[in-house]
C-alpha cells in the first residue's frame, strides 16, 4: 500500500485529501505545517508527499527544499498542491525539488494519476 504524507494547514483541505486518498487505498499520514511535515518525512519515509505552499512559519517551498536536499528523504517525490497558480510559483516549486505542481482544487482522478506517475 502506498503511503502518502499530506502537509497542509487547512483542516478542510486535509479532510478532502484524506477522503480521496483513503477511497483509493492509500495509507495517509498528516502534518499540519512544514516543520512537522519535514520531521514526519524523516520518521516515516512515505512513498510520496503532497505539499501545500501557504503555511505559517515554514512554507511549502521551504519544506520542499529541506526534504529534497536531505539525504534521508531526497528520494521521496514531493507534489506541491497550492492555490498559488502563477507560472513563477510553478517554476519556483520545481526549483525547490518538487516533481509536480498542481493548482487547487484538484480532482480525485488527477490526484490519483499524479501520485501513481511519481511513485511508479
Amino acid at each position: 500500500m502506498t503511503t502518502v504524507l499530506v502537509i497542509d494547514d487547512s483542516p478542510s483541505e486535509m479532510a478532502k485529501f484524506r477522503d480521496m486518498l483513503v477511497k483509493n487505498n492509500f495509507h495517509v499520514l498528516e502534518a499540519s505545517n512544514g516543520e512537522q511535515g519535514c520531521s514526519m518525512a524523516v520518521a516515516h519515509l512515505p512513498d510520496v508527499i503532497l505539499m501545500d505552499v501557504v503555511m505559517p512559519e515554514m512554507n511549502g517551498f521551504q519544506a520542499t527544499r529541506k526534504i529534497t536536499r536531505d539525504k534521508a528523504t531526497a528520494h521521496i517525490p514531493v507534489v506541491i498542491i497550492s492555490t498559488k497558480s502563477q507560472e513563477t510559483d510553478r517554476v519556483w516549486g520545481k526549483r525547490q525539488g518538487a516533481k509536480e505542481y498542481l493548482t487547487k482544487p484538484v480532482t480525485e482522478a488527477e490526484l490519483v494519476r499524479i501520485i501513481k506517475s511519481v511513485t511508479e
